[in-house]
């Protein structure tokens, strides 16, 4: 190890400062472009030290556990609280540009659409149940070691007024040395709870012990163990747009509302006035349910559970036309041109992994606008570059921030056939 001084040159994908050295690049968490700083390093990876010249984009992190210098060391959830909001929002922005890019597509990237405190409604924290205590936060970035969380700058109040509460369930767990990770989505009804990775099953005194904990508390809709439900005071319900949605036990759930209805209005008002809309990689019916108010849809989904949870909402929420479920595996067997076929509109929301054979398919379709959805801009972009070879043309393409103060970003593209 060797301490030295860098000037960062640019910040790199995953939030980290970048600095030139002789032998390549060298990443510095913590760090912005311009500044001089002093780090411990090792090999192309270096530890802060301390800024000798600061950025004028710097700004006090928020959170007391951000940082090197974080309350138990650095939470892995943020990386770029130290940065100011007009640079923050120039940087997310970017890496969508570069992505583009990066594949040969110079397409107009609108203005970041921002993410706020408080808004966070999904999260996955990190317990160890020891007999000296409970440990209960998130992982250290790059580490296993877990960061004691008593509040969170971006979670809802909702979530971190009953923080007290998950705890208590975590107790109710026999105490050992291995970790379990909990998920915990704020409903409508109250915080659904999945306790997953446990290993050897629930035990029957754990099913006793948690049932009775949480007939003792408030706002806890549901708690399920390695996928079982163990205890469902009331369904954990999601509202989309007037269609209530139960969420099955571990089911993909976007992280905050705001970002939720923000694609969700972009793709409604790209959408326009299509009568016939396919809703690939559908998950639970974020948008196939708001779709169905003013078109017929078809929804297609790999996720049983997730199929049949949107199935039961179409089937009894009034006032919607038409929806159709096919549950359907769309990275080994895309929709084709000919089953696309009379379908104004098609909007896919794939996985990170993007929708590569699925754009194969649509870019030798007729459909005439498509919305793509993505959280993944490289693998977005790639899919961009095979429907733009197939004769869509881009319209838009918005960036969504939705995981507030790091490096992720949402995207919204719409295409249109020439």
């Amino acid at each position: 190890m060797s301490t030295e001084t860098l000037t960062i040159n640019s910040l790199g994908a995953e939030g980290d400062g970048i600095a030139h050295g002789p032998d390549g690049p060298i990443y510095v968490p913590y760090s912005l472009p311009g500044e001089t700083v002093t780090v411990a390093r090792v090999k192309n990876e270096a530890s802060l030290f301390s800024i000798l010249t600061p950025s004028p984009d710097r700004i006090e992190p928020v959170c007391r556990h951000f940082g090197p210098e974080g309350k138990g060391g650095a939470c892995g959830g943020c990386s770029l609280q130290h940065m100011a909001g007009p640079a923050y929002g120039t940087y997310k922005r970017q890496l969508v540009i570069d992505a583009l890019k990066a594949r040969g597509i110079m397409a107009e990237v609108s203005a970041l659409v921002e993410a706020h405190p408080g808004e966070r409604r999904r999260l996955v924290y990190t317990v160890r149940n020891r007999e000296r205590g409970l440990i209960f936060g998130f992982n250290q970035s790059g580490t296993h070691h877990v960061v004691p969380v008593e509040d969170c700058p971006i979670t809802t109040p909702g979530i971190l007024d009953r923080l007290a509460a998950l705890k208590a369930i975590c107790r109710a767990m026999a105490s050992g040395s291995d970790a379990f990770r909990m998920t915990v989505i704020e409903t409508t009804t109250g915080l659904d709870v999945s306790l997953d990775g446990v290993r050897g099953g629930l035990k029957e005194r754990e099913r006793r012990a948690i049932t009775e904990t949480v007939l003792t508390l408030k706002g806890i809709a549901r708690v399920s163990v390695n996928g079982e439900i163990v205890i469902e005071p009331q369904k954990p319900l999601l509202d989309f747009a007037g269609a209530l949605v139960a969420v099955p036990p571990g089911a993909f759930t976007q992280a905050t509302r705001q970002a939720e209805e923000a694609m969700a209005a972009l793709v409604l008002d790209h959408v326009g006035k299509a009568k016939k809309v396919a809703d690939l990689f559908a998950g639970i019916g974020t948008f196939a349910l708001r779709l169905a108010r003013k078109a017929q849809v078809l929804a297609v989904e790999s996720d049983e559970k997730a199929l049949a949870a949107l199935d039961f909402a179409a089937r009894t929420t009034q006032g919607l036309k038409p929806v159709k479920v096919e549950r359907r595996d769309l990275f080994r067997r895309p929709l084709t041109p000919a089953e696309l076929k009379g379908f104004d509109a098609v909007v896919f929301d794939p996985p990170r992994a993007g929708a590569e054979a699925q754009s194969a398919e649509l870019a030798r379709s007729g459909v005439k606008t498509l919305v793509a959805v993505s959280c993944n801009a490289l693998t977005l972009a790639r899919d961009l570059q095979i429907l733009t070879a197939g004769g869509y043309r881009i319209d838009t393409i918005t960036p969504i921030d939705q995981f507030l103060w790091s490096p992720h970003v949402e995207v919204v593209a719409v295409l249109s056939k020439v």
